[in-house]
C-alpha cells in the first residue's frame, strides 16, 4: 500500500511527523506538504508563480520521504498525484492539524481541501484533526488514523471516499 501524507500546518510540523512514523508501519509513505504554514487556504490552487518541489533534509527518516512545496495544500497533492509520484497512491491522508475542522472550518480548512485534493483525483482520502489549541495528544490522532487506515485496507472501498477525522486532544485510553 502507498500513502500520501499532506497538510497545511507545514512539512515540519510537529502532527504530521507523528501521523508519518504511525503510517510508515502500515505502508510506503511519502510526505508532500507546504514549506510553511498555509492554514485557511481552503481548495486554492497557485496559478502566478512556478511551483518548486524541493526535499527536506534530515526529515522523514521514518517513511519514503519529506518533500516540501511552496504552495497550498492542493497543490501539494495535486503535483504529487499528477506528476511527483511514479504510481497513484492507495490513499492520502491529510493532517494531523492543530485544531478543530468543523462546521463551516471545513470549508476555508486547508487539511481538509488537501483531503478533498486526492478525492477529487479518485483517491480515498482522509482529513484528519486534533481539537486543540495545544496539541498535547498528536500520538491519539495519529492511532486513530491508522486505524482507520487498517480498516480501509480490510475493506476497500469500491469508489473514492473522502473522511473528515477530529479527534479531542486525550490520551487514547
Amino acid at each position: 500500500m502507498r500513502i500520501l501524507i499532506s497538510n497545511d500546518d507545514g512539512y515540519s510540523a510537529p502532527g504530521i511527523e507523528v501521523l508519518a512514523a504511525h503510517l510508515s508501519t502500515l505502508a510506503e509513505v511519502v510526505v508532500v506538504a507546504p514549506e510553511s504554514d498555509r492554514s485557511g487556504a481552503s481548495n486554492s490552487l497557485t496559478l502566478d508563480r512556478p511551483l518548486s518541489l524541493r526535499r527536506a533534509a534530515n526529515v522523514g527518516s521514518a517513511c519514503g520521504g519529506f518533500y516540501f512545496v511552496n504552495g497550498t495544500p492542493t497543490d501539494c497533492v495535486h503535483l504529487a498525484v499528477t506528476g511527483m509520484l511514479e504510481q497513484k497512491p492507495d490513499m492520502v491522508v491529510s493532517g494531523i492539524n492543530l485544531g478543530a475542522n468543523m462546521g463551516d472550518d471545513t470549508l476555508y480548512s486547508g487539511t481538509v481541501a488537501a483531503a478533498t485534493e486526492g478525492y477529487l483525483l479518485g483517491v480515498p482520502a482522509i482529513a484528519v484533526s486534533l481539537c486543540s489549541k495545544y496539541g498535547a495528544h498528536f500520538e491519539t490522532a495519529a492511532r486513530v488514523a491508522t486505524q482507520l487506515v487498517q480498516q480501509f485496507v480490510s475493506h476497500p472501498v469500491l469508489e473514492p471516499l473522502l473522511l473528515n477525522v477530529n479527534v479531542p486532544d486525550v490520551p487514547y485510553a
